[in-house]
């Protein structure tokens, strides 16, 4: 019954939605403040004390005792999205709060994704009271500020207590779909860097300039892009990925004298990640010198390896489950600075995500629920006696 009930409430959280027809809820939008709102009525339902901050978040509070556990994830999301990305986590909690007779906090963070202000974890860092001035000056394609859509920001959502934290999540990935398993542990949360890239040469006359002597800084681009692949698969457990590439001004007669890329590189292993960091800046030095391209890295944003300390705790509840390090960001990084952290992944179909293609079974989700109402137990009992 509890799976059918997440499911069901899946399906109705999809229907609040900026795009008829396509899953798109940003930050301080109608769509997703209606989503919050049905989730705040379920709460109420389930005896929770709910309240919201400025951004958006949303929290429920049951019961009393030393020390809060909370547990939770997000409820906006990318454009086109798929209904479980973050949706699941919040209604698995909802049902181990319904069900559980212990002091606990369910939170739905209003900004994970970071679709409409190119953000990070804007949601979980107004739980914790963390958002600063340059936070609030960011601007949507729209120019509208952070601080204009959602006024000046309120005091610190979260409680003084918090003793740890807990999300499930559909795993983003197609390690457990192979593996035959529907449940993995999260060792940890692959460190991330964000830059982005310009290539600086000559635009000139696309049929009066000899090849030879061409400054062209998408063939550079170009060359960049591929050479990051090439390192990414020469690295285990790297990913690299050039998500943009534009040509300001271009035109089908024109070499192009300008090119802009951005680059995301992870690995669960920081010395790792920082040496093909290292390795692709010498890319654009020697595209500098053999194509006389200038190469300008500009870093966006960049996070660590955030390792799961209460890993080893959902293990013991699930002693045969796998254990995968996560290569997507999730709102337990920014918890992670600030109390003991664990993360449960949910088999999805394909491994697909960010898609409205995702997909969970109602067997897999049940499997979660009895995984995350035990290790919620265990958890609130150690709590309640340290």
């Amino acid at each position: 019954m509890s799976a059918r009930r997440v499911l069901e409430r899946a399906d109705e959280l999809a229907a609040f939605t900026e795009e008829p027809g396509r899953i798109t809820r940003p930050l301080a939008s109608p769509a997703l403040d209606g989503a919050m709102e049905r989730v705040r009525e379920w709460m109420e339902e389930a005896g929770l004390a709910t309240r919201r901050d400025a951004l958006g978040n949303l929290a429920g509070r049951t019961g009393e005792g030393p020390g809060t556990l909370l547990i939770g994830s997000h409820l906006d999301s990318v454009a086109d999205a798929g209904r479980y990305d973050g949706v699941l986590g919040v209604l698995i909690a909802l049902e181990c709060v319904q069900e559980l007779p212990l002091a606990l906090e369910l939170v739905a963070f209003a900004d994970e994704e970071g679709m409409r202000f190119g953000s990070s974890y804007l949601g979980s860092r107004a739980y914790l009271g963390q958002l600063d001035e340059a936070d609030l000056a960011l601007r949507d394609a729209s120019g509208i500020t952070l601080r204009e859509a959602i006024g000046e920001p309120s005091a610190r959502l979260a409680p003084d207590d918090l003793r740890a934290y807990f999300e499930v999540h559909i795993e983003q990935g197609p390690v457990l779909e192979a593996a035959g398993e529907p449940l993995g542990v999260v060792t940890a949360i692959a460190g991330q860097s964000h830059a982005t890239l310009v290539f600086e040469g000559e635009a000139g006359h696309a049929g009066t300039t000899p090849m030879a002597l061409r400054r062209d800084a998408i063939a550079a681009a170009a060359e960049f892009v591929l050479a990051t692949e090439r390192i990414a698969l020469d690295e285990p457990g790297l990913v690299a990925t050039v998500g943009r590439v534009s040509v300001p001004g271009g035109a089908v007669n024109v070499i192009p004298g300008r090119a802009e890329a951005t680059l995301d590189v992870r690995h669960a292993e920081d010395p790792a990640r920082g040496r093909v960091i290292a390795g692709l800046r010498m890319i654009g030095e020697a595209l500098r010198r053999r194509r006389g391209v200038r190469v300008r890295w500009s870093p966006v944003t960049e996070h660590g390896t955030t390792p799961l300390t209460l890993a080893d705790g959902l293990a013991e509840v699930l002693p045969d489950a796998p254990r995968l390090p996560s290569g997507a960001g999730h709102d337990a990084v920014i918890l992670s600075g600030v109390t003991d952290a664990a993360m449960l992944f949910v088999r999805c179909k394909g491994g697909i995500s960010h898609n409205p293609a995702e997909s969970v079974t109602e067997e897999d989700v049940a499997a979660a629920i009895d995984a995350a109402r035990e290790f919620v137990r265990v958890a609130a009992e150690k709590a309640c006696t340290t």
